[in-house]
């Protein structure tokens, strides 16, 4: 199993409209280096889903449901999209701040190429995350 954190603005689409969704597809990736991180992903791995922007913090749990098919957004074959269905709400959200100041999360992609909207997490860094939310 692989983990990962995906971006997305709360006001365009936030983890409370998955919730009340249950499953989304994840489209309109027009990064190289996202797009091949959503080629990466596998049925059955785990994703936070991080609010961009304003809030800036993981809210949520997720899971890929369907591997990379090509974006129904755009003619281009090379964009992929993918389908995610909600697993849970952290019990409290987790602040780009709080991800910062910790030390075992320095390394991070989320800090490392913030820009990205689809980055690849290690076990350690999504549970260090988790247990945060606690």
């Amino acid at each position: 199993m692989n983990y990962w954190l995906v971006k997305q603005e709360p006001e365009k689409y936030s983890f409370d409209d998955l919730l009340k969704d249950k499953k989304t597809m994840w489209d309109g990736v027009r990064n190289y280096q996202a797009r091949n991180n959503l080629r990466e992903m596998k049925n059955g791995d785990l994703v936070l889903f991080y609010h961009s922007v304003k809030q800036k913090e993981v809210v949520g749990i997720c899971e890929v449901i369907k591997e990379h098919f090509p974006d129904p957004t755009t003619d281009d074959n090379r964009w992929v999209a993918i389908d995610i269905q909600a697993k849970h709400k952290l019990s409290q959200p987790v602040s780009l701040e709080q991800i910062k100041g910790d030390d075992r999360l320095q390394n991070i992609a989320l800090i490392k190429q913030s820009r990205l909207s689809v980055l690849p997490l290690k076990k350690e860094e999504f549970d260090v995350i988790l247990e945060l939310s606690e």
